[in-house]
């Protein structure tokens, strides 16, 4: 059995002008957009502060398509319910910041929302081997996390297709690999042929070189070329 070739795009809100949120995220979702990527950063676990559960319930208000919330916090343990409350669909929290990792996966999976791991750029992928089987999502970090518009760490694809060969060994062919940071579709077709299945970008879909139509079509047009 193998998984579905889709490619999914989520697009950073995190790049989009926060004072037309909503006809950004509008714009995404009219021009096919499958997950609406949140970033969460909380000034500890990274240098930037950024949005918390009421924003993301005001997202919420505003589209059907599933949000894809990645919480770049410390002690996230904490704070899932209320993201879970304010309507996210899928919760990503860092290996790094949890020490109970299966029983926070556990609890997120009770709640209807899918659980997802994501990894630092230092971390290896070898530490999932016992967590794998109860996680719908990992998220590659591409770039140290904290800050839009960095540059790709080329290393990535080789991280990416190590966790490719440890999903697919295991027959665990439904966990998505998610990668965030310096995704554009010079890099995008470079993941996917690693094995990535959903591809963030924040600074690629939101621009003024080209609209968010144009722009999201580039990125999968190089994501499907690769499939």
């Amino acid at each position: 059995m193998m998984r579905d070739a889709a490619i999914r795009i989520a697009p950073s809100i995190l790049s989009a002008d926060f004072a037309r949120l909503a006809d950004g995220i509008a714009e995404a979702e009219a021009a096919g957009a499958d997950w609406i990527h949140v970033d969460v950063m909380d000034g500890h676990f990274v240098p930037n502060l950024t949005i918390g559960p009421p924003v993301v319930k005001a997202v919420r208000s505003v589209t059907e398509l599933p949000l894809d919330v990645h919480l770049m916090i410390e002690k996230p343990e904490q704070l899932v319910d209320a993201f879970i409350d304010a309507g996210a669909n899928w919760l990503t929290v860092h290996h790094e910041a949890v020490t109970h990792l299966h029983r926070l996966m556990e609890h997120i999976r009770s709640r209807d929302v899918h659980p997802g791991v994501a990894l630092n750029p230092h971390t290896p992928v070898s530490l999932l081997e016992e967590i794998l089987p109860y996680v719908d999502l990992v998220l590659v970090m591409s770039v140290n996390p904290g800050f839009g518009g960095q540059r790709y760490i080329p290393t990535s694809a080789e991280k990416i297709a190590k966790l490719r060969s440890m999903l697919d060994e295991r027959g665990l062919w439904s966990v998505e690999i998610e990668v965030d940071g310096g995704i554009a579709p010079k890099t995008a077709g470079e993941v996917v042929a690693a094995g990535a299945t959903a591809l963030v970008a924040g600074a690629a879909v939101y621009n003024d070189q080209a609209s968010v139509a144009e722009n999201i079509r580039a990125l999968r047009d190089a994501a499907q070329a690769r499939t």
